[in-house]
């Protein structure tokens, strides 16, 4: 259990998790209740794991490379546990009244999200895991896009739930980021 403590501390979890419930508690606060838009929810969620993100790293990457510790399923959990926290304080958002987006939506972007971080720290390291899905939003709530299938593959944060393309590009950033960063872990 001491090991999950210093982990915790290394990764700076405390200062990640307060910036989670703050974000939290101002959308609770600020809201109204009834439909907000998933503009919203994709903002709360993008916050959340921009918050995240800064624990994709510890303060020695080179030290880390060197220890005889199994990291990969270290760092794949690490990318789970940051998705599952933004997805459930989003969720727990909702519960308490605010109709942002159905609950596959939360699910399927924060997924996403979390995998565009975790493939920030793998190519940028972990200062800068925040950019992808900061950019990413931006692009999605600030440049027109085309209409048809290139339109759906940038704005899959915003579609409906049924829609197959955002699934598919929200899991394959999941699935691929995890994994990169699982094996590569962050940059120096």
């Amino acid at each position: 259990m001491r090991w999950l403590i210093l982990y915790a501390r290394s990764r700076q979890v405390p200062g990640s998790a307060a910036a989670v419930a703050l974000v939290t508690l101002a959308v609770w606060a600020l809201v109204e209740p009834g439909p907000a838009g998933s503009g919203m929810a994709v903002l709360v969620l993008t916050a959340h794991v921009a918050a995240a993100s800064v624990g994709l790293g510890g303060p020695d990457v080179v030290l880390e490379r060197t220890a005889a510790v199994r990291w990969v399923p270290r760092r794949a959990a690490h990318v789970l546990l940051s998705g599952a926290v933004a997805a459930v304080a989003l969720l727990t958002v909702q519960t308490a009244g605010a109709e942002l987006v159905p609950t596959e939506v939360v699910v399927r972007d924060a997924a996403g999200l979390v995998g565009l971080a975790a493939l920030g720290a793998a190519l940028f390291g972990a200062q800068f895991a925040w950019t992808p899905p900061t950019a990413w939003l931006g692009c999605v709530l600030l440049v027109p896009t085309p209409d048809g299938r290139v339109g759906e593959v940038m704005k899959w944060m915003v579609l409906p739930p049924d829609t197959t393309t955002a699934a598919a590009v929200a899991w394959s950033l999941f699935a691929s980021g995890t994994l990169v960063y699982a094996v590569a872990g962050p940059r120096r």
